[in-house]
């Protein structure tokens, strides 16, 4: 779901060459899912080998997230681990609605209405345990760092950046700034151009948010932050409070800080305090250091070729590139050290 911040938190924007050298930790469900549904056909098909399993992640793997990796960009991916109990209502909600997508994605099927097909099939997305497994296997096989979170992801990547293990954590969303992460960057995993009607193709730059930059403009601390993302709804109290957005619950923070008050004469039905503890006291993996690693070619092909039926000239072509720029990055090193 994401907590819905956009309209509030301040933004700027960076272009890719920016980002070259720095490390950035990405949340992978949040990546996956992007890639799970903008990676299939007009009829909302996703990519399939000839086995039929799905393979739109791994596409997305490696063209966009190579690019990142040709330009330089140090990544390492997060999964997520065992959830909250809070998270468990939300969760079923979500595979109610998928599974209301998919009694309608049929019906748009058998009237071969293709836009809908399209439209009820992105709401309808599953990643299988497969689909996370040979994902880890693909980014390690790139050299890529993967971490597997006891927790949440979001948690972990905010833990990385804050002891400055990463430079920054990426997500589609929000919701690592309630944990505390202090550079957030976002869109870096879409596609870096996209068609708008009339056919016109723009730039699609990273945001980046600057956690302190935030509670200064909004004139809160980080409490209240948290506090601020309960009011308007989080994956542990979706929906939030009832006409609460988040205009409204600044509005009402600045107003009264005494929480038990305010959630008192709100009526909720929610404790507000079992959620704001699980963005404090979420377990993670106390990783020191992150290791990048040289490309295991073999390990690759064995993966994407021999198992889901990738293009070899596909691959080869994607492997030439990140060699280059292996090399390049390796000569103007030894340049600087001599």
């Amino acid at each position: 779901m994401g907590v819905k911040l956009s309209s509030i938190v301040p933004k700027t924007f960076v272009d890719f060459k920016d980002l070259k050298g720095k490390t950035i930790a990405v949340d992978f469900s949040n990546t996956a899912y992007q890639f799970l549904a903008s990676i299939r056909g007009p009829d909302g098909t996703p990519l399939m080998d000839n086995k039929g399993h799905v393979t739109s992640v791994y596409m997305g793997i490696m063209t966009r997230v190579t690019n990142l990796m040709a330009q330089g960009i140090k990544l390492c991916f997060v999964f997520d681990g065992v959830p909250p109990d809070l998270k468990f209502k939300e969760q079923h909600a979500r595979k109610e609605r998928k599974a209301l997508a998919q009694n309608r994605y049929q019906e748009a099927q058998e009237i071969n209405d293709i836009q809908a097909m399209a439209k009820f099939a992105k709401q309808n997305l599953f990643l299988t345990k497969d689909i996370i497994k040979d994902s880890k296997e693909i980014l390690s096989a790139l050299g890529i760092p993967v971490i597997q979170a006891p927790s949440e992801s979001d948690a972990q990547i905010a833990y990385l950046c804050r002891e400055g293990i990463v430079d920054y954590g990426a997500s589609n969303d929000h919701d690592l700034l309630l944990f505390g992460c202090p550079k957030l960057l976002l869109n870096i995993t879409l596609s870096q151009k996209r068609k708008i009607s009339g056919g016109k193709i723009i730039s699609i730059k990273p945001e980046l948010l600057d956690l302190k930059e935030i509670l200064k403009t909004l004139n809160v601390t980080q409490d209240q932050l948290i506090i601020l993302g309960i009011c308007i709804g989080t994956d542990y109290n979706p929906g939030g409070i009832k006409g609460i957005g988040p205009k409204k619950a600044l509005k009402l923070l600045q107003q009264d800080q005494e929480y038990e008050k305010m959630f008192k004469e709100l009526n909720v039905e929610f404790d507000y305090k079992k959620i704001r503890e699980i963005y404090k006291t979420m377990p993670v993996e106390q990783v020191k250091k992150l290791t990048w690693k040289p490309l295991d070619e073999k390990r690759l092909k064995k993966v994407l070729i021999d198992e889901h039926d990738f293009s070899t000239e596909k691959v080869e072509s994607i492997l030439k590139k990140l060699k280059e720029e292996e090399k390049e990055n390796l000569q103007k090193g030894l340049g600087e050290f001599f």
